[in-house]
């Protein structure tokens, strides 16, 4: 007769979809600028915002922490404030993923179903760039704000979907890579960075409709390294402020 052993039941998986649910939820938040670096993330307001339990929440504020996106406190977690090695860090290999996956976008020559969202996002740039110009501010602000930086993050994630590299889209889901990026404290979005960086993708997105692979590299290598340039002289201006130098 064969001996039977009680086995004790499985444990029931956890709800991932919630969890994911926060973190892609904070995770936005840092990228639009809702959440800035220093700002303070209550489990509470999450929860209620999400209509969730705090559990999930709990989950990915410990993953975002362990990535290095939050910084644990006794209070809960803030968002990480970098350091200028980490500006450094994140641009360059932002620029050496994004170059080499250009390339490859520009060498294949994108379909025109692939082509409309991107320039979807270009035109986008440019009647945000037009309404500021209109408005006599000096800067962005609040919902054009996240209209621009939500545009920009957009352009480039779908160019790096489009080279259709599976490992390089991991990496960069895995490290938040573009999301850390974006989420970099900046002074102003003035009307002068806003069309820079409207026109650096107008022309990136020609090159790669016309299939111009080093022209396509080169313009969006020269695109990074400015932005690097243009974050370094914030941080340093920050740090002159915070010091009273």
């Amino acid at each position: 007769m064969l001996k039977t052993t009680s086995r004790s039941p499985r444990p029931l998986p956890r709800n991932r979809g919630a969890l994911a649910l926060a973190r892609q939820h904070i995770l936005t938040k840092i990228g639009n600028g809702a959440f800035p670096a220093g700002a303070s993330l209550s489990e509470i307001a999450l929860a209620t915002e999400l209509g969730i339990s705090r559990t999930p929440i709990r989950e990915a504020l410990g993953q975002l922490i362990a990535e290095g996106m939050l910084q644990k406190t006794s209070r809960g977690a803030i968002v990480a404030e970098p350091t200028r090695q980490d500006i450094i860090d994140l641009y360059e290999l932002r620029e050496a993923l994004e170059v080499h996956a250009i390339g490859k976008v520009a060498g294949q020559r994108l379909s025109a179903r692939m082509l409309e969202p991107l320039n979807g996002l270009v035109e986008e740039l440019r009647t945000i760039v037009a309404d500021l110009k209109k408005s006599g501010t000096p800067a962005l602000e609040g919902n054009d704000l996240k209209r621009f930086v939500t545009a920009d993050l957009h352009f480039h994630t779908l160019l790096l979907q489009a080279a259709g590299n599976q490992r390089m889209l991991k990496i960069l889901d895995s490290t938040s890579l573009l999301l850390r990026v974006f989420a970099l404290p900046r002074e102003h979005h003035t009307l002068a960075l806003v069309s820079e960086v409207y026109h650096f993708h107008r022309r990136i997105l020609d090159a790669v409709a016309k299939g111009q692979r080093g022209e396509a590299m080169q313009l969006l290598g020269e695109h990074i390294r400015l932005s690097l340039e243009e974050r370094l002289a914030d941080f340093d201006s920050a740090e002159r402020s915070r010091h009273g130098w």
